[in-house]
């Protein structure tokens, strides 16, 4: 288990929990500058389901599907891998959908949130 998992693991299934991910990915990413590529794709990967849900409640059964797929999705990670498979971990998070919604523009445009 990574430390993204197991901080994951450790939280409430609601928007805050999210936000919260996005400002510790920026955190570890200034911290772990061979990290940066997986911390801006984790990024944009939930940018969507936040901005979707910002204004209103979000029902139950999504909250706990997307809390439970991205815990798994970050269960594959290996944080200390080789160079090749830190790549193919960027490449796997950035072509996961993390719940039934369009393309973040964050990929298209390469704009941070």
């Amino acid at each position: 288990m990574n430390e993204f998992q197991a901080w994951l693991e450790q939280q409430h299934h609601g928007l805050w929990t999210f936000k919260s991910f996005q400002h510790m990915l920026e955190q570890f990413g200034d911290t772990e500058p061979k990290q940066r590529g997986l911390c801006r794709v984790l990024t944009c990967l939930v940018q969507d389901y936040i901005e979707t849900f910002e204004e209103s409640p979000v029902p139950v059964d999504v909250a706990d599907n997307v809390h439970r797929r991205l815990a798994h999705l970050l269960s594959t990670l290996d944080l200390n891998g080789a160079p090749e498979r830190r790549l193919e971990d960027i490449n796997r998070v950035a072509n996961f959908t993390l719940w039934p919604a369009p393309l973040d523009r964050c990929v298209a445009d390469g704009s941070s949130h």
